[in-house]
């Protein structure tokens, strides 16, 4: 990815805590004719100290994806979408001022870049679905709980889904939210995504209103 320094986000923790609000994300591998893709949702997982960050989840076991994984694993791309928005020209004040100004679009993603392994035996399937579970489910009154439903439903479904398992090596994120602009401008873009009716706009406003407060 892509990320010129005004963009990257430096602070490894803000970087790892937006991959936790964002966890559904597309998979990337090499498969033998080119890109094989799939989407799910991971989970930030560190098993002790001094070890590596794993993002956990499964995929269907009818999804192609895992079969391009041998055992002994194999390269693997992870991207994590936030909130984008397109920006146009006429939002800049400079525009009136002297034209020289042109469309963009404001985002927000990461990517993490390790080694993916595959589990298949539905026998070891629970942690892969239990720490999905107990993080979405995190902050609710009742949380929903794996045990909650009949042991044999849960086997049958346990033997429908495989492990994956991302170590990271490399995580970078990037917040492309017009730093770098006139002041003018980009307190303009803020204030019009502010009063948006688009929920994009709103949370671009707010990371804006983020990044003004740093400075």
């Amino acid at each position: 990815m892509y990320v010129p320094p005004a963009y990257r986000v430096e602070d490894d923790a803000e970087a790892w805590d937006f991959v936790r609000a964002h966890p559904f994300a597309t998979l990337a591998i090499n498969g033998q004719d080119g890109p094989v893709l799939a989407y799910a949702p991971l989970v930030v997982h560190v098993s002790g100290p001094n070890q590596p960050v794993e993002l956990i989840g499964h995929v269907a076991r009818a999804n192609p994806f895992h079969t391009t994984i041998t055992e002994e694993g194999c390269a693997c791309v992870a991207i994590f979408r936030g909130p984008d928005a397109y920006v146009s020209p006429s939002l800049y004040p400079s525009k009136q001022a002297h034209g020289k100004v042109v469309p963009t679009w404001s985002y927000l993603a990461a990517e993490a870049r390790g080694h993916m392994s595959i589990v298949r035996d539905p026998a070891l399937m629970r942690p892969f679905i239990q720490l999905g579970t107990d993080h979405m489910e995190a902050g609710r009154d009742r949380p929903w709980r794996v045990d909650d439903a009949p042991a044999d439903f849960v086997a049958s479904m346990e033997r429908g889904i495989v492990g994956i398992r991302l170590v990271v090596a490399t995580l970078t994120a990037k917040r492309k939210i017009s730093q770098g602009k006139p002041e003018a401008d980009y307190v303009s873009v803020q204030s019009a995504f502010a009063a948006s009716d688009h929920t994009s706009h709103q949370q671009i406003a707010l990371e804006m209103q983020k990044e003004s407060q740093k400075h």
